[in-house]
């Protein structure tokens, strides 16, 4: 039964050999590939898989019938010194290609902090500029203490103003009420 997806459009399906059609992320898959052969060889299950193979190679080139040996050891093992140097020179610019991968993504992230730093500064200049200008404002501001002392100031210039103006008040004897 063919596989039927729902989220990829139907292909030419003309002939055998159909052209996949480059995506963008082509070069991304490559380089993701190249990162997990990197990451690979620099564990130390891969030492141990390759010291594994070695020691194999060699147990069978030295204790294996003649006819089926096919790396001499009079020769130095020859064929598994060229296999060892194929896998390092292909190993080497897979690591390479990995680390300019790392960089790159580097390089992005520390684009990113840095801008971010800077949101971050003036952000926080324009907090304190806020805050200063607040402090300016509470300043300005008159305090509880302040507005009960010019209260009882305007309360007295009142009773000042109240036993000055009228002359017949003072003459009378009836008890004021006391005010609070």
């Amino acid at each position: 039964m063919a596989d039927f997806r729902l989220d990829k459009p139907k292909g030419d399906e003309r002939g055998f050999f159909r052209r996949r059609a480059r995506s963008a992320s082509s070069p991304d898959r490559a380089g993701k590939i190249s990162e997990g052969i990197a990451r690979f060889l620099g564990t130390p299950r891969f030492i141990f898989y390759l010291t594994i193979f070695c020691i194999v190679w060699l147990a069978w080139n030295v204790w294996a019938p003649d006819h089926l040996r096919f790396d001499s050891a009079a020769n130095g093992f020859t064929a598994l010194t060229l296999m060892l140097s194929l896998q390092a020179s292909y190993a080497a610019p897979l690591i390479l290609l990995a680390q300019n991968r790392q960089d790159d993504r580097d390089r992005v992230a520390a684009e990113q902090d840095r801008q971010r730093t800077e949101r971050s500064l003036a952000d926080t200049e324009y907090l304190a500029r806020e805050v200063a200008a607040l402090r300016q404002a509470i300043n300005e501001t008159a305090t509880r203490d302040f507005v009960r002392s010019e209260l009882r100031a305007l309360l007295e210039e009142l009773r000042d103003d109240d036993d000055g103006d009228d002359p017949d008040e003072a003459e009378d004897t009836t008890p004021r009420r006391k005010r609070r």
